[in-house]
């Protein structure tokens, strides 16, 4: 690491360094950290209304980011997704995403998750899948433990008690 950005976090037990991410990012199933490595719940809250609860979901990992989670279309109230004609963006490594608005009764917000229609071959599994920016809902959870969001919000981390850094996308990082 350059001597530019603040030193990898030691892992505790039961906590993993993002440090240790690969470059290009891993695809995997979502586990827990715990001995049995049973399935994540991940469950997304806004304006009072739960828009996602999934035990199935994958998760990308790459070196200095938190995870990201790509939940399945079956297991999100799609109905409050709306396309958001305005916003696209490019992933060298996942391809071209698409993003939606989310709108709950009276409130909304633009771009608040992304999916890859036409992921590229190793990011096939999760076609469809919706990734959500934690910043934006009122709530997100991974197991019963709500999630602090990345800085940034270009990429949309969740960040959980099992997860250390130093984190990119905070003022200063651009370059790490």
């Amino acid at each position: 690491m350059s001597l530019n950005h603040p030193q990898r976090i030691e892992p505790q037990p039961g906590q993993e360094s993002v440090w240790d991410y690969p470059r290009p990012p891993r695809l995997e199933r979502s586990r827990s950290l715990r001995e049995t490595q049973s399935p994540q719940r991940i469950k997304i809250v806004f304006n009072g209304v739960t828009i996602a609860d999934s035990s199935n979901t994958y998760r990308v990992l790459e070196t200095s980011h938190p995870p990201v989670y790509y939940i399945p279309p079956e297991d999100i109230k799609t109905e409050y997704l709306k396309p958001a004609n305005s916003q696209r963006s490019f992933c060298e490594w996942k391809g071209f995403a698409n993003y939606y608005d989310l709108v709950v009764k009276d409130r909304q917000v633009a771009n608040a998750a992304w999916y890859y229609a036409q992921p590229n071959i190793d990011f096939a599994p999760i076609k469809n899948y919706v990734a959500f920016y934690p910043s934006k809902m009122d709530a997100c959870y991974v197991d019963d433990e709500q999630v602090q969001a990345q800085a940034g919000d270009f990429y949309g981390g969740w960040i959980t008690k099992n997860i250390v850094g130093p984190f990119k996308g905070e003022i200063g990082s651009w370059g790490w």
